[in-house]
């Protein structure tokens, strides 16, 4: 009797046992189930809105902040695949055998307009890259002739002299001899340079590939490898550039490569005094760095390519500088500072120091062109140059009928020369540069090339006004070039904005670890000065009739239109 009560007793808890596990079972089931369906629901689309849990919260936050961390440390800007059907581009829209009117062009301008409506800012969506891959910025290229590049290498198969081959071959030995023992003493690399261009250093890379019509090809990968090389290569050596009423250095490179180095000399949100004459100012490193990235913007390729740094004064110019007029210049100023003023026309003495911080200094580094003993260049007085004097004005200040007399005069009666210095004006105003007194042009190529857009340090002074006298070579000739004029209306779109894709280019740039290389205000001022540009050329269409001038790519096609 006993052993029967204590078997339904222990079945009894065999029994109660086996129902409590299944309990806890189901529980943990359900819990577990309702876990992973909160972990595992994600939106279908980038449109629909579900809501988060906190736990959600949380791991969105995490990553957010890493990823942020990640791209502030990161110099390159991603890229972001493109929707191709907005960019494609009929080849025989670009004819070349096309003569038409500018009335008749309408219809293909309104194409090309409209083509860069159809981008749109995304998350994560590049608009400098939709800008480079819109039609206007890949139009078609005429090809470029043996007597289009400035500088070429000699080929293998060049006819000698009347040398024998056993004596150049001893010349060039010892010269090679030489020139390597002479590179390892000054501290210089090794030259190993062929004929083939994958052994070139950057800067020389460069140099071969100016052309006729450009200075830099956009596309080109060596372009991102000279601005790389330029602020991260080790300097060899600084002297005072020669010439200039502004103190400049020269800084050579182990690879032989050289740069223009411009200091900082005062802060980069300063404005200059309304008081002063566009003469009167410091040049701005940043001024430097960003006309380069708005001549690459609207099209030109026209200024050598200019990056930012961050150089020790000490160790970087004080220390290896063979210039004994520079050195004497350095002095340690009262909070610490290593200071130096170098010697030049205006602005260099012990009362407008350039101070490191206190060896720390900001610089913009440009890019040398080639010496000029190798490709020459000539230097033209602009026919809208200031009067550089405080009470005396210009001719084209005073004549309102200034350009038909330009239009008259050698180069400017022919080619392409009047719109090339009405881009260089459209450049200076939309930054604000009142100093451009001469321009250059190499002078292999003739009258028929490109005007170099050099020595921008006083642009961006000012962005609480605009000075329109800048603009009179567009007023008084009511000219410009077609392609730059649809570039002007394509940067105007909300979608294209001036000012967002410059914002976005000089984002490039190392100094803006530092700060933006441009406050928003001078961004803000771009598109202010934009819509004035064409403004004006609108104001030109009601009284003329040949404003546009028809060239597309930007090239002579003939005579201008009288």
């Amino acid at each position: 009797m006993i052993r029967k009560n204590l078997s339904r007793s222990t079945r009894s808890i065999y029994l109660g046992l086996a129902f409590l596990s299944l309990a806890l079972h189901l529980l943990l089931a359900f819990f577990c189930l309702s876990v992973l369906q909160t972990a595992c629901i994600f939106p279908t689309s980038s449109s629909s809105s579900i809501p988060r849990t906190d736990t959600q919260h949380h791991q969105s936050s995490s990553h957010s902040s890493s990823s942020s961390s990640a791209a502030s440390s990161s110099h390159k800007l991603p890229t972001f695949p493109q929707n191709e059907e907005n960019h494609k581009l009929n080849a025989n829209t670009f004819s070349h055998k096309e003569k038409n009117s500018f009335s008749d062009a309408s219809e293909r301008e309104k194409k090309l307009i409209q083509a860069g409506k159809g981008i749109q800012k995304v998350k994560g969506h590049s608009k400098l890259e939709a800008l480079f891959k819109h039609p206007l910025y890949n139009l078609p290229r005429p090809e470029l002739q043996h007597d289009d590049w400035l500088l070429r290498v000699k080929s293998k198969d060049h006819p000698r002299d009347t040398e024998s081959e056993e004596d150049e071959r001893e010349d060039s030995t010892d010269s090679d001899s030489q020139w390597h023992s002479a590179s390892e003493e000054e501290g210089y690399d090794k030259v190993t340079w062929t004929t083939d261009a994958e052994t070139h250093p950057p800067w020389l890379r460069f140099h071969l590939g100016i052309s006729r019509w450009e200075l830099y090809n956009r596309k080109d990968p060596n372009l991102a490898q000279l601005t790389h090389y330029l602020a991260t290569q080790r300097v060899l050596g600084a002297v005072q550039k020669t010439g200039g009423t502004q103190l400049k250095l020269l800084m050579s490179f182990p690879n032989y490569g050289q740069a223009l180095l411009k200091p900082m000399r005062q802060s980069r949100d300063a404005e200059t005094d309304v008081n002063l004459f566009y003469f009167s100012d410091f040049e701005r490193h940043n001024a430097e760095i960003a006309a380069f990235h708005l001549d690459r913007l609207l099209g030109f390729n026209r200024i050598p390519p200019v990056v930012g740094r961050l150089i020790n004064v000490t160790s970087e110019i004080r220390q290896i500088t063979t210039d004994n007029r520079l050195s004497r210049t350095f002095f340690t100023s009262p909070v610490g500072n290593v200071c130096f003023y170098g010697q030049c026309e205006y602005y260099c003495s012990s009362e407008n120091p350039v101070c490191g911080r206190p060896h720390a200094l900001e610089v913009s580094l440009a890019t040398m062109l080639p010496d000029l003993d190798l490709a020459p260049r000539r230097s033209w007085r602009s026919p809208w140059r200031r009067s550089y004097s405080r009470t005396k004005r210009a001719q084209w200040e005073k004549d309102p009928d200034y350009c038909d007399t330009v239009k008259q005069t050698p180069p400017y009666n022919h080619g392409t020369r009047l719109v090339d210095l009405i881009d260089m004006a459209v450049l200076d105003f939309l930054m604000s540069n009142m100093d451009r007194h001469h321009y250059e042009t190499f002078e292999e190529f003739g009258n028929e090339t490109f005007l170099l857009h050099l020595d921008n340090g006083r642009a961006f002074g000012r962005h609480s006004r605009d000075e329109p006298s800048i603009l009179t070579p567009l007023k008084q000739c009511c000219r410009i070039r077609r392609s730059t004029f649809l570039r002007l209306r394509l940067l105007s779109l909300p979608d294209l904005r001036l000012s967002d894709v410059m914002r976005e280019s000089l984002a490039q740039d190392p100094l803006t670890d530092v700060a933006p290389l441009l406050s928003e205000p001078h961004l803000s001022a771009l598109d202010r000065r934009l819509a004035t540009v064409l403004q004006v050329v609108q104001s030109c269409e009601e009284h003329h009739t040949d404003v546009i001038y028809n060239d597309l790519e930007g090239y002579d096609q003939g005579h201008q239109p009288d």
